[in-house]
């Protein structure tokens, strides 16, 4: 199987990428290096460029006819960002989205495996969601990946496509072999702002400690970006099976199915690394929310997929990608 996969030269898309070929399977990458590393992309099939350059995407085709399906993780991701810059976002992860959709479409390229989001979710009383919970996403990153998801639905009804949105937690960790892992020395995220903290004698900074939690920190549900991996190479091997029951469309949760306050996520940094980290404590960023886990087994029985890996190994993978990364 030969896969197109934008935004393959990050975090998540490089480690699909990884996955694929440890299965036997040949993935293109396209990525425009904004916030990708070229160094991840080394040995494998690389276009530089945007996904909605149509004569591009043509050229990949005519160059690639064998090419089956598609992974969009291409796209910005920062919540505080997407409240600063909104337009850009609706630009990027929206507009761009439809005019790949189109280019898929004119290629005959009709399966579109989509890196969507759990943000998207209105959280529960309890914090837990499944795939039949209000959608209610608060943030315009959020907001962008809930329109992507109407216009495949809609795509998909009209015939033109089939897709499945995989609609992620929070991934953590690296490729366990340690190919590839997060691309940028300074993240957003929260297990990346402690190892940021921790390489350099700061203290992590613990945004919001007044959500209606069990500890005052905002919960996740954090999944092994290695599981999220495999999870993307199930669905591409089951696509038509996944889309069969849904008129064309299928949206999945990608989690482990357990919460973790960020609170607990310090402890368990600091029972890896065998000291504490050190915390200072303020106030939530724009765009931040209490949070969501999952507790669906849906995406689990239809993918006929198990997460494998802990929030320690994640850590650990992490740390380590860090220290090999800060060699380079």
């Amino acid at each position: 199987m030969k896969v197109l996969i934008t935004g393959g030269a990050g975090f998540i898309g490089s480690t699909v990428a990884s996955a694929l070929l440890d299965r036997g399977h040949v993935p293109v990458i396209l990525d425009d290096l904004s916030t990708g590393r070229e160094s991840f992309t080394a040995g494998r099939i690389f276009y530089r460029g945007d996904i909605s350059d149509g004569p591009l995407v043509d050229r990949i085709f005519a160059e690639h006819p064998e090419i089956t399906a598609t992974v969009h993780c291409a796209g910005v991701i920062v919540v505080p960002e997407s409240v600063r810059e909104p337009v850009r976002y609706y630009r990027e992860n929206l507009a761009k989205a439809v005019s790949l959709v189109g280019h898929l479409a004119r290629n005959d390229c009709r399966r579109l495996l989509f890196s969507s989001t759990a943000a998207l979710y209105q959280p529960g009383p309890d914090f837990a969601v499944d795939e039949s919970s209000p959608v209610a996403p608060v943030s315009p990153y959020a907001r962008s990946k809930a329109m992507v998801e109407t216009v495949l639905a809609d795509a998909a009804a009209a015939g033109e496509l089939s897709a499945v949105a995989l609609r992620y937690f929070n991934p953590i960790g690296a490729d366990p072999q340690f190919r590839t892992g997060l691309q940028l020395r300074d993240p957003s995220h929260a297990l990346g702002r402690m190892i940021e903290a921790w390489f350099t004698g700061g203290k992590f900074c613990l945004t919001g400690t007044e959500w209606p939690t069990r500890d005052g920190t905002a919960i996740r549900d954090y999944v092994h970006v290695w599981d999220l991996a495999e999870a993307h190479v199930a669905a591409l091997t089951r696509f038509d099976v996944v889309t069969a029951d849904g008129g064309g469309f299928a949206a999945l949760n990608v989690g482990t199915g357990t919460g973790t306050t960020v609170r607990e996520l310090v402890d368990a940094f600091s029972e890896v690394v065998g000291e504490p980290l050190p915390v200072r404590e303020t106030g939530p960023r724009p765009g931040d929310v209490a949070g969501v886990f999952n507790r669906s087994r849906r995406g689990q029985h239809v993918l006929r997929w198990q997460p494998r890996y802990t929030v320690a190994d994640g850590i650990r993978h992490a740390l380590r990608w860090r220290e090999l990364d800060a060699r380079v």
